[in-house]
């Protein structure tokens, strides 16, 4: 009995490529599920709270994955400095965005705080389920494994 081994990418971000993907994907179905709902619950107000969660959860959590895969390439050091000053933005955005529409009243702060959440939830669900089901091997075989006809 013989097998064939599935495709497999030799890129070392096509993990990250794809859990972005999946994320971009699964925060778009999000928006839509959850705009159609809070706008049928509350009207216009709904959907402008359902259309801020998502764009502050969902954002949130997908520039994170965007700066991964920008710092993918880079030393260590540089990588991890980036990514934690990319945290402190993010931080300081979502605390500003938060501050600017909190006197405002034209979005339902419930729909709102749904959305986030759930986009929390399923953003990081989607790109984990991305990452995890991508084919990349573990280890790159040798010249003289290539050669021998050793390599599996």
């Amino acid at each position: 009995m013989t097998s064939t081994s599935a495709p497999y990418s030799a890129d070392p971000t096509a993990a990250l490529r794809r859990g972005l993907r999946y994320g971009l994907f699964g925060l778009l179905v999000l928006t839509v599920g959850g705009a159609a709902v809070a706008s049928l619950v509350d009207g216009l107000a709904g959907l402008w709270g359902a259309l801020l969660g998502a764009s502050v959860g969902g954002g949130f959590i997908l520039c994170t994955a965007v700066a991964v895969l920008l710092t993918a390439r880079l030393p260590a050091m540089t990588a991890g400095a980036v990514l934690l000053g990319s945290w402190l933005l993010k931080m300081i955005l979502a605390i500003t965005v938060l501050a600017i529409l909190d006197p405002l009243d034209f979005y339902n702060r419930q729909a709102m705080v749904i959305v986030i959440v759930l986009s929390l939830v399923i953003v990081l669900g989607a790109e984990t389920y991305g990452v995890l089901k991508t084919k990349v091997p573990y280890v790159s075989p040798t010249e003289s494994d290539e050669d021998s006809g050793t390599a599996q």
